[in-house]
């Protein structure tokens, strides 16, 4: 075999469809992508080439083949906000939102974040690690290649650095990539509800150094609401976890309009992530600033709420979003990428361009990998789905079926059905 030569050929597409560079999409550009009758050529764990099939087999006679049996090639999913590390459900509470409580409601009796904090403490590393890889197993059968994992259910430095760990093992073992984010500010554990402020001081001078020092998470997140940390709050803790060499994401404007969004892009946030309620200085903060709003359309359903992302607006203003699942036990149980991907069509006028882009460029970006991953191009990692669907447009409009027919992982058939 030649240098040229590639190891594995993904052969046998109706099309692959991709979109294009190594940075985030926006305006019109988010809306467009290359879908052609082509096959892809990998050598290791890189994209050799995308083109003509039959010439890609004349420059590699000795490469394996995968067949896509006329089906879509895409790049894999990257899902940027992800809770997955936990032990024990919560359909309970799910039951008692068909019932009408609220999130707020359920979360002020002791349940919601706080329960899984229960769960979490309770287990051992070595529980949560199998419960993890469950979970990434079922990731990669969704097609998604790269993923986002918070912790947040331990709120010790102790249960945080286990979390951490978690992650950091099944990401040594695992094809799946995570992306490590040190969600200590997600709620105030049980043991400081009647002294906030402590736990506040608590996060930035021990768990905040302490992670940072440890070098097992890349980012730090914040879930603000007035509820749990409040601005002023939000403002000194992500002060220091940016100090402390952190890169920041942020939960704001999800349940009220709190100005979330402009914080994240006074302090230069990555990922602002839900914004449900977001304000129109909020949109022009964030596109002034760059930062990446991460949509998460399932949440509002899962908690039955009325309240939409202005998604439009944000394309509109210069934005360029990302789609995520935000998978987590409490307020969206699914893992399903091409779900998120109907479900922003549906709930806000996403074009399957627009949704192919923001659940894989625009996601690679907000995780800081858009040079690495996001798209079929030649030198990017070879990370892609073979979807049963026939175009690109299907993408948005079947619901209900996981189309994943195979699986490419660092150049790996790591899946096939």
């Amino acid at each position: 075999m030649n240098a040229d030569s590639a190891d594995l050929l993904v052969v046998g597409a109706a099309a692959v469809a991709t979109g294009r560079g190594s940075e985030a999409l926006r305006g019109t550009d988010l809306d467009r992508i290359d879908e052609a009758p082509a096959a892809v050529a990998i050598r290791g764990d890189r994209i050799l080439a995308v083109g003509d099939e039959a010439e890609l087999r004349a420059a590699s006679p000795g490469a394996a083949c995968l067949d896509a049996r006329g089906g879509l090639v895409v790049p894999g999913f990257v899902d940027a906000h992800t809770h997955p590390v936990f032990a024990g459900t919560r359909e309970d509470e799910f039951e008692l939102r068909t019932r009408g409580a609220t999130y707020v409601e359920i979360a002020a009796a002791g349940g919601g974040i706080l329960s899984s904090v229960r769960g979490v403490r309770a287990a051992s590393e070595e529980q949560l690690l199998a419960l993890l890889l469950v979970r990434l197993d079922r990731f990669l059968e969704q097609g998604t290649t790269t993923v986002e994992a918070k912790t947040g259910y331990g709120l010790t430095l102790k249960d945080e650095l286990k979390c951490l760990r978690v992650i950091a093992s099944a990401n040594a073992s695992h094809p799946v990539d995570l992306v490590p984010t040190f969600l200590g500010a997600h709620d105030v554990p049980p043991e400081f509800r009647d002294t906030p402020a402590r736990y506040v001081d608590l996060l930035i001078e021990e768990l905040i150094p302490a992670v940072a020092a440890s070098g097992l998470a890349e980012y730090f997140d914040i879930f603000t609401e007035e509820h749990v940390f409040g601005l002023a709050d939000s403002r000194r803790i992500l002060l220091a976890a940016r100090e402390a060499g952190l890169r920041l994401r942020l939960h704001v404007d999800q349940l009220t309009p709190l100005g979330g969004a402009e914080l994240a892009a006074e302090l230069g946030a990555r990922s602002a992530d839900h914004l449900e309620f977001v304000s129109r200085a909020g949109i022009e903060a964030l596109a002034a600033a760059d930062v990446v709003p991460v949509l998460c359309p399932l949440v509002p359903l899962y908690l039955r709420v009325a309240r939409e992302v202005p998604a439009r607006e944000m394309i509109a203003a210069g934005l360029a979003p990302a789609l995520a699942t935000d998978f987590n036990p409490g307020s969206c149980y699914t893992q399903s990428m091409p779900e998120v991907l109907t479900w922003a069509a549906l709930r806000l006028r996403f074009t399957h361009a627009e949704a192919l882009n923001a659940a894989t460029l625009n996601a690679a970006a907000s995780l800081d990998r858009a040079a690495d991953r996001g798209t079929l191009e030649p030198g990017k990692r070879a990370d892609l789905a073979v979807l049963d669907v026939p175009n690109a447009k299907f993408l948005c409009y079947e619901m209900g079926r996981n189309p994943v027919r195979a699986v490419v992982k660092d150049g790996r058939v790591v899946l096939e059905r």
